[in-house]
């Protein structure tokens, strides 16, 4: 008997908009890689099924390899909740043998049962939570806990990253100028290919930092521990910390415990603190956000349609795929701004809550034209040796369609 790992999404996947407007929650940047990831390592079982919206898959470019060998009769299914953390809970509910229904917090954690039972469910994508419910699996208890919001992956971002770090070698196989200054060299890793510019900062005394493949930290940067760099990102000069990167961003200036789903491109000098980007951002020159508020109350957010109480002081925006800000662009506390926006009129603060598709001039919103949207998205993902594929435009007018009566004005 083996066992396989299936990953899904349940139906909560929309107090995670915008950034599951166009990904999957699997595919959501967290720790030192992403949701889907953590949980295969943790698992420690091969990965047989991502069960999530057929129409958000297609997008998702780096989705981990599945196995697809012979499924044996008597192998075992380990389901897990894409949204659920990995925690000792885990453990305790393997340790038994019987099929079980793991149930947390008044949501399904995740499963154990024989996949002959789950032959019918897999490839059901979205219905697949339902599937796993009408199995009437006896329920198990555990304390798990669950990524509900987007500002979460910023709240528990630095822990994740000392976790999954926790047993990384100080490995040296990129390239690390003379003159650059390696601080707790034994928390630091660097991928082929990286390459770490003279006086150039690497300090890892209050947690690791992990350089990708290919990655690149320009002289005069200064990173600061916990923090993860992207394979092929670059940073071009400024200050980083507490901070994850996927892949091929660009970043300059400014930016502290933060999350970048991968493909951004903030060039220029401007402060962004405590928030959560989309893949294909671009921050215009001098884009600030604010995450504290003037009182140091708690934030509200705006969440698919309802503002919601953060319960945290530090938060600052929320930013869906392909979102593009102005120069001087002023992001306030707890900004919201959803897929394809676009920002401008510089040197006043955008409204807290952008409606995916939004053209703000400063004055007055308008719907961004979907046929525009699409010639630009096609640019900028060539730009980073991507291809906007037929399946990545079709979600992205499907979403525009969705969304429709979020861009109405309120009466």
């Amino acid at each position: 008997m083996s066992r396989r790992l299936i990953t899904y999404e349940d139906r909560h996947w929309r107090t995670l908009r915008p950034l599951t407007d166009t990904l999957p929650v699997p595919a959501l940047t967290f720790g030192a890689s992403d949701l889907a990831r953590r949980w295969i390592a943790r698992a420690g079982v091969p990965l047989l099924a991502i069960e999530v919206r057929a129409s958000v898959l297609p997008s998702w470019y780096h989705a981990p390899v599945r196995d697809t060998s012979t499924i044996g009769a008597d192998d075992e299914a380990i389901v897990v909740n894409a949204a659920a953390m990995p925690g000792p809970w885990f453990e305790k509910a393997l340790a038994g043998h019987a099929p079980a229904l793991f149930l947390g917090d008044g949501r399904i954690a995740g499963a154990r049962l024989p996949l002959a039972m789950l032959r019918s469910a897999l490839g059901r994508g979205e219905d697949f939570e339902a599937v796993l419910l009408g199995l009437a699996l006896p329920a198990l208890v555990v304390d798990a806990t669950f990524l509900n919001y987007p500002w979460q992956l910023v709240e528990w971002n630095a822990q994740a990253i000392l976790h999954d770090l926790a047993a990384m070698k100080s490995e040296r196989f990129g390239h690390v100028h003379a003159l650059a200054c390696l601080e707790a060299p034994e928390r630091i890793a660097i991928a082929q290919g990286a390459d770490i510019g003279a006086f150039a900062v690497l300090d890892a005394r209050e947690g690791p930092i992990l350089v990708g493949k290919g990655a690149k930290i320009a002289p005069h940067t200064c990173v600061t521990g916990p923090c993860v760099i992207g394979a092929g990102t670059q940073l071009l000069g400024g200050f980083v910390s507490g901070t994850s990167f996927g892949p091929e961003c660009r970043i300059a200036g400014e930016v502290e415990a933060s999350v970048w789903q991968g493909y951004g491109n903030k060039r220029h000098h401007g402060f962004v603190g405590h928030s959560v980007f989309g893949e294909w951002v671009n921050l215009g020159a001098l884009t600030t956000t604010s995450d504290l508020k003037n009182n140091y109350g708690h934030v509200r957010v705006h969440v698919d349609g309802v503002e919601v109480d953060s319960r945290s002081g530090k938060v600052g925006s929320i930013v869906g795929a392909h979102v593009k800000t102005g120069i001087g662009t002023l992001l306030t506390t707890g900004a919201s701004v959803g897929v394809g926006a676009n920002l401008f009129g510089g040197g006043q603060f955008a409204p807290k809550s952008i409606p995916s598709f939004g053209w703000w001039d400063g004055k007055s919103m308008v719907t961004h034209d979907i046929d525009k949207f699409v010639a630009t998205a096609r640019i900028v993902c060539g730009r980073r040796g991507r291809i906007f594929t037929p399946e990545d435009e079709a979600a992205c007018r499907g979403l525009f369609q969705s969304t429709m009566a979020e861009r109405r004005p309120k009466t």
